[in-house]
């Protein structure tokens, strides 16, 4: 496998995710998806509740809630009261100026403690007649019930489904039966009995509709019955307060016109209402035994819409818990406010967009560019979304989800960086296997994040290429002859620790052969100060050296062995070359071809002449000299026309500004100007003057002497450049 074939498949596995995400979220799977974004919308209400508001000013109209407060309790004793008392209760309000009374409540059976019920459980036989013709002439609870439903704009509830009759409401919505199919349907329903059904200015369902986590959210405004469409009690109630004969629905989970209130009322595709919560206010309440006693407050009643419920019917809401009483309360006061929240039917569409495009933009970042830049579009992305949801919520009580989108877009980017992270374990074994003796650890898990990195296939470079070589390494190995495991050993010593200082400045290890190695910087990875490594890597190189020499001689004078000091002659050179390689037996070669290792390899060679170990080009020194101490020791043609300037490597930018090194450089200077136009005995008298000053190779000068020597019985001529050429084997 090439290093730049990415096992593609493994991207499947963030795509896959993406798929079943945008599944789960398009088609709450297992409530999944609504049950979080319930949790973030209940967030927003308890975080910005409703403020209570009386509706009266702004649609003519007051809500309250008929509470039952345990003093009533005491008094009539505990829900449900005889209707004897609902029917006082009924006429005490109307009296106080009520618009309409909302029975939120079923009333689908004779009372069973009216006079005609208690004497059908009589026992047959004259003995009981008295007791029959008593109860016969008594008046009904139920009659004088339905007398105070007649006097009042009452609305009582109907119960849809369950082992119901075939009860069927008077028509009261003005709706096209196929714009609302998402409402629930119900074959079944009871209604009021029929005493109180003629009695009252209209019926709504009773239903209410829970969500999976049994959190009341949303009012139903619209139900299906035998497929034909009914009104909710709150629904009913509005109708009866606005004094109309029909309420209008239109479009497909779209609104309920309601003439009068000068707004639409938004709804949810299956026609239910999505209440907007308000804290308990007192001034909602009126308590049972103030309008018992008649102890309420002037005009307490007057253009309200009274609800009366159990008090033991409870359900959970946003903000906690409530009577159902209370909550058909908010849900009518919604309406009036126009505070009703809004989801779109285009909203769960817009979601599942949102995160279809945010994911596939997070996969093709981790496979453009890594995790990092995925990670931080991820998260800027979520945290965008979650900003417009809150904005959309708090300015215009839209609600948008933003926790599914952005659940899902993060196990898109869990399982597409675990994916990176397989991928890059898998190239980075593959490369360890093939290159771990030739690039640093940094650089091949560089390679591994982003293989195209390893051009393998060639290009042109600039690079700096070194050779190192221990000096006379064949008599060393003569030395061994009868110890060859120790001088194994000792090249392991030698050469490891060499090796490392390249790899720890981030060149790449060409050649390994017994006497040396070469290695070059710049490939495959881009490294704009390729010379300045080099040169640091060759300096680290004999601080190395010095140690293993102080430790080897150490322990040979143990052993009773002496054992010359080890010596390496480092080229360096910069320049162009063809940087690339091939894949053979399961090894990668990795190569720089060009002028500049031939050059290396010279210099390497030539390097002991001059006593110092490290000999770098002229390219190689303009391209380090900002750090580090370059001396001139040659001016020499090597192999070619075109002669070069040959520098050793005396130490680092310290010593470069130290007078001892100024020195020498300026005896240097003198030395070649004088040795270049021929000045034979003003050259010997530098150099003899050079020899004595601190740092100077006495080498160095022997080969320079030497070399005046041969001009004097050989002169250049007078077109001599200065630069000396040997014959090279």
């Amino acid at each position: 496998m090439n290093f730049h074939d990415r096992p593609r498949s493994i991207w499947a596995l963030p795509l896959l995710v993406l798929v079943v995400a945008i599944i789960v979220l398009a088609g709450d799977w297992g409530g999944v998806a609504s049950g979080l974004r319930g949790a973030l919308f209940d967030s927003y209400q308890r975080a910005v509740p409703r403020p209570y508001q009386d509706t009266r000013e702004a649609s003519g109209f007051a809500v309250r809630v008929l509470e039952i407060d345990p003093v009533s309790e005491a008094r009539f004793g505990p829900w449900p009261w005889p209707r004897t008392v609902l029917a006082e209760l009924l006429s005490r309000l109307q009296a106080g100026g009520a618009k309409a009374v909302v029975l939120a409540f079923p009333l689908d059976k004779p009372d069973p403690l009216s006079p005609a019920n208690l004497a059908a459980t009589l026992p047959p036989g004259p003995g009981f007649d008295i007791t029959r013709q008593t109860l016969a002439v008594m008046p009904s609870p139920d009659k004088a019930l339905a007398e105070a439903i007649a006097q009042n704009k009452t609305v009582p509830g109907f119960i849809l489904g369950g082992t119901g009759k075939r009860f069927r409401p008077t028509e009261s919505l003005a709706a096209n039966a196929a714009a609302f199919w998402r409402a629930a349907n119900f074959e079944t329903a009871s209604g009021p009995i029929p005493a109180f059904a003629k009695a009252s200015a209209g019926v709504g369902a009773l239903n209410v509709q829970l969500d999976d986590d049994r959190i009341l959210r949303r009012m139903p405004l619209v139900f299906r019955l035998r497929g034909k469409p009914v009104a909710s009690l709150d629904a009913e109630a509005l109708r009866i307060a606005l004094n109309k004969r029909l309420l209008e629905f239109h479009g497909e989970g779209g609104s309920l016109s309601a003439e009068g209130i000068g707004r639409d009322i938004p709804l949810a595709q299956d026609g239910s209402l999505w209440i907007a919560y308000a804290r308990d206010d007192a001034s909602r309440v009126i308590r049972a035994n103030d309008l018992d006693r008649g102890t309420l407050a002037p005009n307490a009643l007057k253009g309200a819409i009274v609800y009366i419920g159990s008090p033991d019917e409870i359900v959970a809401t946003p903000l906690g818990t409530s009577t159902v009483a209370a909550v058909h309360a908010q849900a009518l006061e919604n309406m009036l406010l126009g505070t009703a929240l809004r989801r779109p039917s285009a909203a769960t569409t817009a979601e599942v967009v949102c995160l279809a495009l945010l994911g596939l933009a997070t996969i093709l970042l981790l496979i453009r560019f890594g995790a990092l830049w995925a990670g931080a579009f991820t998260l800027a992305a979520i945290v965008a979304a979650c900003a417009a949801s809150w904005e959309l919520y708090a300015g215009n009580h839209v609600l948008f989800d933003s926790v599914g989108p952005g659940i899902g877009l993060a196990l898109v980017f869990a399982a597409g960086a675990s994916a990176r992270l397989v991928e890059i374990a898998a190239a980075r074994i593959r490369l360890y296997t093939a290159l771990a003796d030739a690039l640093p650890p940094a650089a091949i898990d560089q390679i591994a994040r982003k293989p195209s990195l390893l051009k393998l296939e060639g290009e042109t470079r600039q690079v700096t290429y070194l050779i190192c070589r221990v000096r006379a390494f064949t008599a060393m190995a003569q030395g061994f002859r009868d110890d060859p495991v120790a001088f194994t050993r000792l090249l392991a010593r030698i050469f490891t620790p060499l090796m490392d200082e390249v790899l720890a400045r981030r060149g790449t290890v060409e050649r390994i052969t017994g006497e040396g190695f070469s290695c070059f910087w710049n490939a495959p990875l881009d490294d704009p100060e390729h010379a300045i490594h080099a040169c640091e890597a060759a300096s680290g190189m004999m601080e190395v050296l010095a140690r293993i020499n102080d430790i080897v001689t150490q322990e040979r004078r143990i052993d009773g062995l002496a054992v010359p000091v080890i010596e390496i002659g480092i080229g360096i050179s910069t320049g162009p070359a063809i940087t690339g390689g091939f894949r053979s037996h399961g090894r990668t070669t990795y190569t720089a071809v060009g002028e500049c290792a031939v050059q290396a390899s010279r210099i390497q060679m030539l390097s002991d002449t001059y006593g110092p170990a490290v000999i770098v080009s002229e390219d190689a020194r303009k391209a380090a000299e900002r750090g580090f101490a370059f001396l001139e020791v040659d001016y020499i043609a090597l192999g070619g026309d075109t002669p070069v300037k040959l520098y050793a490597l005396l130490g680092n930018s310290v010593v470069r500004a130290s007078p001892k090194f100024r020195a020498l450089t300026t005896f240097h200077d003198h030395i070649f100007q004088s040795f270049r136009t021929q000045q034979w005995s003003r050259t010997r008298e530098l150099i003899a003057q050079c020899r004595k000053l601190s740092g100077a190779s006495q080498k160095l000068y022997d080969l320079q002497l030497d070399r005046i020597a041969r001009y004097e019985a050989t002169p250049p001529g007078a077109d001599w450049d200065g630069a000396f050429r040997p014959i090279l084997k």
